[in-house]
């Protein structure tokens, strides 16, 4: 994938740390799945899609739910170690699907809500839109979640993204700043605001733990070479000896949920 906004526009592909992503990237704390319940998202009977699904991370924390899922993401790497993990873990409410957020095939009006999870920057925001709008029942909801380092706040991810940068300095995933929400263009004539929910939370990682997330994020084992990811890991497990476990390390959880308008047909 390549977009001109992201990283100077250099190319990255999630789909080849699908291992990593799938061991390192269930990081969303508790708290914001039962926000997420108590939103709308989440509710027995219900029919999600979550698209950028990426290893399913959503779908597999919320399955004991009683919703029933779909996992869509562009890349077949990512969805196969999905696969992997609900098999693992006995989960069978989700299924998979290899597609685009902007076309994913499926009928009008399919779904009682979508989510997008640390991903809709990657889509065509307008083309996005209008697909979640079509395929969303009549006044269904469309959930965007991301959360975000507070490196402003926090040394240690401060000093992480700076060795980052060393690595791969067109990189521009870095310096996350306090969340300011503005209703989006995307959302003009599509979605109505049904929901903004932005708050801090402190999570633990082992030394080990924190690495991979990481060695998985775009900056560095979606674009470096093999030889540029092993020395990265290795010069940050020099740096991290200096600190004691857990690693206390701060983060933002902003959500948004917006409901699908209905039009004068519907």
């Amino acid at each position: 994938m390549q977009l001109k906004n992201i990283d100077k526009g250099n190319f990255f592909d999630f789909g080849r740390i699908s291992d990593d992503y799938a061991k390192y990237r269930d990081i969303y704390p508790e708290s914001m799945y039962e926000k997420l319940i108590s939103f709308g998202i989440g509710r027995p009977g219900q029919n999600i899609l979550d698209l950028g699904s990426g290893t399913a991370v959503l779908p597999l924390n919320l399955a004991h739910t009683g919703a029933s899922f779909t996992a869509s993401d562009i890349s077949e790497n990512q969805i196969s170690s999905a696969k992997q993990l609900a098999a693992e873990r006995g989960i069978g409410n989700i299924d998979f699907r290899v597609c685009s957020a902007e076309n994913t095939g499926f009928a009008d009006s399919s779904f009682d809500a979508v989510t997008a999870v640390q991903c809709f920057q990657y889509f065509d925001p307008e083309a996005a839109a209008d697909e979640i709008k079509r395929i969303l029942k009549p006044g269904g909801l469309f959930c965007k979640v991301f959360m975000d380092w507070l490196s402003y706040e926090d040394d240690i991810i401060a000093e992480a993204e700076k060795l980052v940068l060393k690595y791969n300095p067109d990189w521009t995933g870095y310096g996350f700043d306090k969340f300011r929400y503005n209703y989006p263009a995307w959302a003009e004539g599509r979605f109505s605001i049904e929901t903004i929910h932005s708050y801090d939370e402190v999570l633990d990682f082992s030394k080990n733990s924190w690495t991979g997330r990481l060695k998985s994020c775009r900056g560095v084992g979606a674009s470096l070479s093999e030889e540029r990811i092993r020395a990265f890991e290795e010069e940050y497990s020099r740096v991290l000896e200096k600190y004691s476990e857990p690693l206390h390390l701060r983060h933002q959880i902003h959500i948004e949920i917006y409901r699908s308008e209905k039009t004068q047909a519907e």
